[in-house]
């Protein structure tokens, strides 16, 4: 029987993937302040677990060195990649049959908005590594992205109708289609769409991962809005009725900690995607994407403490990584313990 678990992100793990910010990417304007944001989210991973991080060339590996200047957990691969969304074009891992598997999705840089040829093969040059080739690695022609899906890790995937039916992805599938491949794929049982919720300036067509999470297989934590003169107030307001009556597998509702929207932040006259629920789990710790909000920034870490009371609340700055239009796990791809075993 072809039985699979989509593991969540609470799993023990070996580490997170990384992509270091290069000079031939968007980042360029702002490079200096994008790679201090990398170097704080490395360290606060390397702290804890082991980060694989992808660099350019031997050149760009000793400048991240300098950077870093610690690198006692840090796994170096050398390789041409467009851009840095770790999140979106690095393999989800299931179990099958007790070991793990590496999915392998297409990604077309959120419906083809930019080049993802390079981010697209990168992938396939992990599993030849020594340190994950001992890993099956599975692709698929389904176009989907690793911020779009969230799971508990008890057979249910929460998700958003705006980004997973995009025409931009999968032109040719309804939504009873793109279910059967997900749940093939992944092994989840129950599928949760998110019809409401979007941000501003955020590239990915509402990736759940922007908008509402697990922190445990009982416990939401989402995006909300109090300030009825901000223009998501009536799309997260519905989304929070959704959320409200979402019921888990046994039919209870879920616990659910909301975090308001941080006041806008702007470059220019765009607003950019700022998610306080763009944060990573890692082993023992929560990294938490704060944006010096003085009003919003402390209610989210109290509200995450609440969410993950087992967990240390490492807040982040991420207004580098907004100026991108992503945050914290957008740029990061947990790898789980099972995946690595030497």
């Amino acid at each position: 029987m072809d039985t699979r678990t989509f593991l969540p992100e609470w799993h023990p793990q070996w580490g997170v993937l990384l992509a270091w910010p290069h000079p031939d990417t968007d980042w360029a304007d702002n490079l200096t302040d994008a790679e201090t944001c990398y170097a704080h989210i490395v360290t606060a991973i390397s702290q804890r677990e082991n980060v694989l991080l992808l660099c350019h060339d031997a050149q760009h590996q000793a400048h991240i060195e300098t950077v870093l200047g610690d690198t006692t957990r840090v796994h170096f691969v050398q390789m041409p990649y467009n851009d840095t969304w770790a999140r979106d074009f690095g393999f989800i891992t299931v179990m099958h049959a007790d070991k793990p598997l590496l999915l392998d999705f297409t990604f077309n840089a959120w419906g083809g908005k930019f080049d993802a040829s390079l981010d697209n093969a990168v992938n396939g040059k992990l599993q030849a590594l020594p340190l994950l080739a001992h890993n099956t690695l599975a692709a698929y022609p389904l176009v989907m992205e690793g911020g779009s899906l969230e799971t508990d890790g008890q057979g249910t995937l929460l998700t958003t109708e705006i980004c997973l039916l995009n025409p931009n992805r999968n032109p040719t599938l309804e939504r009873d289609a793109i279910e059967a491949q997900l749940r093939a794929a992944l092994g989840v049982e129950r599928i949760l769409w998110l019809v409401n919720g979007h941000l501003e300036g955020d590239d990915t067509d509402a990736h759940i991962d922007t908008l509402a999470r697990f922190a445990d297989p009982q416990t939401l934590v989402y995006m909300s809005c109090d300030d009825p003169t901000d223009s998501h107030y009536p799309a997260l307001q519905a989304m929070e009725t959704e959320l409200q009556a979402l019921r888990q597998a046994d039919g209870t509702p879920y616990r659910l900690f909301p975090i308001p929207l941080p006041a806008g932040i702007y470059d220019e006259e765009r607003r950019l995607p700022a998610s306080y629920v763009n944060f990573l789990i890692i082993n023992g710790a929560v990294l938490l994407p704060v944006y010096a909000d003085e009003r919003c920034d402390p209610i989210a870490i109290s509200q995450m403490q609440a969410a993950f009371p087992q967990h240390e609340i490492i807040p982040i700055d991420c207004r580098a990584l907004i100026a991108q239009n992503g945050s914290l796990h957008c740029v990061t791809m947990q790898i789980p313990q099972e995946v690595v075993t030497a």
